[in-house]
């Protein structure tokens, strides 16, 4: 029997419980690799009830996880409960949430589980408790750091359609601009590339390396990021060996005659890739966090407070997540 994933419990007063709770349901009829969440069962169940759906709850350890997810949903206790009302986050949201990233990410290191997929998180929430990390990703990679090193996350938003990578992530545009350089564009592709080969199956993974500027700077005369740091960084992974195009002008890059051409765009800010993934593919788009010692995997959605506990949310991406961090560890050795 395949390891179960460890799904965290997310914001508890978001959408999380919602989709966790529908996917469940849904276990049979979409052949649903086994899950377990990492959170309060009392929670769950008070969420379920507000929805109206009829579902059996079984706190368990995650060895038994596996064989409990045909009859039951298993939740593993994280000792922190979480009592927070849908859309109203209170004082236990931020300790319920990180417990549950914490012991997801045990698990999966002492070999419990066999990935780790994230329900959405409230940074607000998390950062008026003290959570010093811009993000998710950030903050998994801190998790994964051992005394010899701190790996490098690299967030890649990946669907049937397209696969994105912001090279800089969680920042403001000013900072973004100020932190590119070509040796973060060289390291990230180069994270990319290893990932796709041994993670998805990939022999020979084609990039496209987006442009800062409109036009990707209009050979300098709308900015020189793209001739100083952007085509020097592309020149050397060419050196490298890898399949590698550009700057590209971001703006022809995901028509779908263009997504045809690569496996991957590596795009220079956040929302430079995010928009075009959430406009293509909203719905079954993944956060995939590349570079970590384990996988990881998280629907490309927010907390959506004001549906959280209307039974209008949709568990689509959770569902895609669940399945490629399934994927994605059965590729790993034994």
């Amino acid at each position: 029997m395949a390891k179960p994933l460890a799904l965290t419990t997310g914001e508890p007063a978001g959408i999380g419980p919602d989709i966790t709770i529908q996917a469940w349901l849904r276990r049979n009829e979409l052949k649903l690799p086994a899950f377990y969440v990492l959170g309060d069962r009392d929670a769950l169940g008070h969420r379920a009830k507000a929805l109206g759906l009829d579902i059996r709850l079984a706190e368990v350890g995650a060895e038994d996880a596996a064989a409990t997810f045909p009859d039951a949903l298993p939740v593993v206790a994280t000792g922190h409960a979480a009592t927070a009302q849908p859309g109203q986050p209170d004082g236990t949201s931020a300790d319920a949430a990180i417990a549950s990233i914490r012991q997801a990410v045990s698990d999966v290191v002492a070999g419990r589980a066999g990935a780790v997929v994230t329900n959405p998180i409230a940074k607000s929430v998390l950062y008026r408790a003290g959570f010093r990390h811009p993000g998710h990703t950030e903050f998994l990679a801190e998790l994964a750091a051992t005394a010899a090193r701190t790996p490098q996350p690299v967030m890649m938003l990946w669907s049937p359609a397209l696969a994105v990578v912001p090279a800089t992530i969680h920042l403001s545009l000013r900072d973004a601009i100020a932190q590119l350089s070509s040796e973060l564009i060289v390291s990230t592709a180069r994270i990319v590339v290893a990932d796709l080969k041994s993670r998805f199956g990939l022999a020979n993974p084609r990039l496209a390396v987006s442009g800062l500027n409109p036009h990707a700077g209009e050979d300098g005369s709308l900015g020189t990021e793209d001739q100083d740091i952007v085509a020097p960084a592309v020149e050397i992974l060419r050196g490298q060996g890898i399949d590698v195009r550009g700057p590209l002008p971001a703006d022809t890059m995901f028509h779908a005659a263009a997504r045809k051409t690569y496996d991957c765009a590596i795009c220079m800010y956040h929302d430079q890739a995010l928009i075009p993934i959430k406009t293509i593919a909203f719905d079954d788009a993944v956060n995939v966090t590349l570079g970590l010692p384990f996988i990881r995997t998280s629907p490309d959605h927010g907390t959506a407070f004001d549906i959280a506990g209307t039974g209008k949310a949709n568990p689509s991406s959770l569902i895609a997540a669940l399945r490629l961090a399934a994927r994605m560890a059965a590729t790993q050795p034994a």
